[in-house]
């Protein structure tokens, strides 16, 4: 009976890692990633999806390929990127958050599976039909929180010693930052403050939103998470401190950068849930059956040199609930 049951525990421990192992010696998967910068605009993110992939047992250049394709910033590119990865025929195509980037996708292929590792409205603007079920060849991951302009906006005004009029840095040309728009002017209104909009629909229009800025001299900026937001993060830090602007930023690297705070999703936690949702389909799984999942997961982080050098004393009760603070 003893060695029954020793054998029996050593086939179970046998097939524990048995898909591991033969995602490494059977089928080469080929993914295709789709990314509207010159190269990975979040790629603290991509390196969680990856480290996710290899923990799920895919390692690449064995038992995974990567046909990446960039945009550079360059929309327009977006719909011949995606048909090349279609005509590689990819077991699946990652789209790194730009809804241009995911439409693009979606309009070249309507059999091969899409997986946005992040998005914004994907029901707002057709991507799916609902979050819970999607339908069609098109899942992943959404940024939509109604609650986070407000809370956003009230963590700026307890920062920022008589606020009364914010300037919103937006993405105009990305049909899903008008969602955003309406949500921060909503919650502007609550919290009795004025909202400047400062948008731009391409890399050239930077400078005439930043010139805007500093003629109407809001007294503090909010920057939405976008493709093309994320790629100039720098820059926009950049003018953010040198016209001493406090500034609200949509994701971590902007505060790594000298931005004064974030409060989002975790990019990170969104990207690795994306590489389980892209097992899932691998291993035979429906796009239309998987539904869109929400952030969980949220990041408050602050910049206390960057405070300093604007002359802002963060309260302390905000600083012990910070997730992060850089000295």
């Amino acid at each position: 009976m003893r060695r029954r049951a020793f054998l029996a525990v050593i086939g179970g421990a046998a097939a524990w890692p048995l898909r591991a192992f033969g995602q490494q010696t059977g089928r080469i998967y080929r993914i295709g990633y789709l990314g509207p910068g010159p190269s990975s605009v979040l790629p603290d993110a991509l390196d969680a999806f990856r480290q996710q992939l290899t923990k799920l047992g895919y390692l690449e250049g064995q038992n995974l390929l990567f046909e990446y394709r960039w945009a550079n910033e360059r929309d327009d590119q977006l719909s011949s990127l995606a048909k090349d990865l279609v005509q590689l025929n990819v077991d699946a195509i990652v789209v790194e958050g730009h809804t241009p980037a995911i439409l693009a996708a979606k309009q070249a292929t309507s059999t091969i599976p899409i997986i946005m590792a992040v998005s914004g409205d994907p029901v707002g603007v057709g991507l799916v039909q609902s979050l819970a079920r999607p339908g069609g060849n098109v899942t992943g991951m959404t940024l939509l929180t109604p609650e986070l302009a407000g809370k956003r906006l009230a963590l700026l005004k307890d920062v920022v010693t008589g606020l009364a009029c914010v300037g919103a840095l937006w993405n105009k040309s990305n049909p899903v930052k008008a969602l955003d728009w309406h949500e921060t002017q909503v919650a502007a209104a609550a919290l009795n403050l004025k909202l400047q909009s400062l948008e731009v629909n391409g890399p050239s229009e930077f400078d005439k939103a930043f010139e805007f800025a500093t003629t109407d001299r809001p007294d503090a900026l909010v920057v939405f998470p976008d493709g093309l937001i994320n790629s100039y993060g720098k820059r926009i830090v950049d003018f953010a401190n040198r016209a001493r602007l406090p500034g609200m930023y949509p994701s971590r690297s902007f505060v790594s950068d000298g931005g004064l705070m974030s409060y989002a999703p975790s990019y990170r936690d969104l990207f690795r849930r994306a590489a389980i949702m892209l097992d899932k389909v691998l291993q035979g799984a429906k796009p239309e059956d998987l539904p869109v999942e929400q952030p969980t997961k949220f990041e408050l982080v602050i910049n206390l040199r960057t405070a300093k050098t604007l002359g802002i004393t963060v309260p302390l009760g905000l600083l012990n609930a910070a997730d992060e603070v850089i000295e």
